[in-house]
C-alpha cells in the first residue's frame, strides 16, 4: 500500500484507440476548438454591441456562451495536447482542474437553462410584468447565480476528492472525471458516492422542477391563447427547448456510459458518448439561436456583410 499510495499522475487509455489515426482526430478535434470558439465569441460580440439585444433573455444566452468558451477551454487543449503526446499521462493536479472544470461547467449549463426556461415563462405568461419580474440587476443577479450556486455546491464535494490518495492510475476515459478517479482511490469509495448523489440531485432536480413548471403554465397558457400567440411562444420556445435537449442527451450519454458495464459497445462509440455532453451543447446551442431568433439572425448577417464590405474596400 505504501508504495502505491503516492500515484501523482494517470494514464488516459482511451487515446491508444485514436493512436492510427491521430492526425486525422487532432485535425478533426483543432477544427471543433477553432469552431466552438468563433460561434460563441460571435454570438457575445452581437448581443454585447447591439443596443436593442440588451435584454434579459440575451443576457442569459450572452451567459451560456460564455459557459460554453469555458467548458471548450477545459476539454479541447487538453485532448488537442494528449493526442500529440505518446505518454497520455495527465499529472493529479491538471486531473483535478480539469475535473472541477468540468463539471462546474455542466452544473452551470443546466441552472443556466433554468434560468432562461424561467424567463421565457415570466415573458409568455406574464407579459406586462416583465420589465418588472426581469429588470436588469434581477437578471444580473440571477446570472451570478448561476454561476455562484454550482461553484459552491460541487466546490465542496470537490475539496474531498482532492484529499483522496490513489492506488491505481490506469483511467479509460480521455478527460479526467469525478466518479471516474475516485474509483481509483485506494480506500473505500461508498460515503463519496454517496455524496456524490447527493451533490447530483442539488444541482439537477431543483432545475429540472423549474424547467417543468415553467412549460407547464406556458403550455396552459397556450392552451387558451389564439393562434397567433401560440405561434409567437413556439417561436421563442423551440431554441430553448432544443438546447435543453441536446444537454438532456448528453447527460444522459455521460450517465450510461458511467454507471453501466458498457464492455460490449466499441471504444469509439464509447469515446463519442462520453464527448457529446462537453462538445456538442457549446457548439449548436449558438448556431440553433442564430438561427431560430430573428433579431440575432439580423444582426449576423449584418455583422458579416459589414466585415465583407471592409474587406473588399481596402
Amino acid at each position: 500500500m505504501e508504495n502505491r499510495s503516492v500515484v501523482m499522475s494517470f494514464i488516459l487509455t482511451a487515446y491508444t484507440e485514436m493512436e492510427d489515426h491521430r492526425y486525422v482526430y487532432f485535425t478533426g478535434f483543432l477544427l471543433l476548438f477553432i469552431l466552438m470558439l468563433l460561434v460563441n465569441i460571435i454570438l457575445i460580440t452581437i448581443i454585447y454591441i447591439e443596443a436593442s439585444l440588451h435584454e434579459p433573455m440575451y443576457f442569459l444566452l450572452c451567459s451560456l456562451a460564455v459557459n460554453g468558451i469555458y467548458g471548450t477551454i477545459s476539454l479541447l487543449p487538453s485532448i488537442l495536447g494528449h493526442l500529440m503526446s505518446h505518454t497520455y499521462e495527465i499529472s493529479l493536479t491538471a486531473c483535478l482542474s480539469q475535473i472541477f472544470c468540468l463539471h462546474t461547467y455542466g452544473a452551470v449549463e443546466f441552472i443556466t437553462l433554468a434560468a432562461m426556461g424561467y424567463d421565457r415563462y415570466v415573458a409568455i405568461c406574464h407579459p406586462l410584468h416583465y420589465h418588472q419580474l426581469m429588470s436588469h440587476r434581477k437578471v444580473y443577479t440571477l446570472i451570478a447565480l448561476c454561476w455562484i450556486y454550482p461553484f459552491i455546491v460541487f466546490g465542496m464535494y470537490f475539496i474531498l476528492t482532492a484529499q483522496l490518495i490513489y492506488c491505481d492510475n490506469i483511467m479509460e476515459k480521455v478527460y479526467c472525471a469525478s466518479f471516474a478517479l475516485i474509483k481509483l482511490s485506494c480506500f473505500d469509495i461508498s460515503f463519496h458516492s454517496k455524496l456524490g448523489h447527493v451533490v447530483t440531485v442539488f444541482i439537477i432536480v431543483p432545475q429540472v422542477l423549474m424547467i417543468l413548471f415553467s412549460y407547464a403554465q406556458i403550455l396552459r397558457i397556450c392552451l387558451t391563447a389564439s393562434k397567433e400567440s401560440q405561434a409567437k411562444a413556439i417561436q421563442t420556445c423551440t431554441p430553448h427547448l432544443l438546447a435543453v435537449i441536446n444537454y438532456a442527451v448528453g447527460v444522459l450519454f455521460e450517465v450510461i456510459s458511467i454507471r453501466f458495464n458498457m464492455s460490449h459497445v466499441p471504444y469509439k462509440v464509447r469515446i463519442f458518448l462520453s464527448l457529446y455532453f462537453l462538445i456538442f451543447p457549446p457548439l449548436l446551442n449558438p448556431v440553433m439561436y442564430g438561427i431560430s431568433i430573428q433579431a440575432i439572425r439580423v444582426q449576423i448577417f449584418k455583422l458579416f456583410f459589414t466585415c465583407k464590405n471592409r474587406l473588399f474596400t481596402q
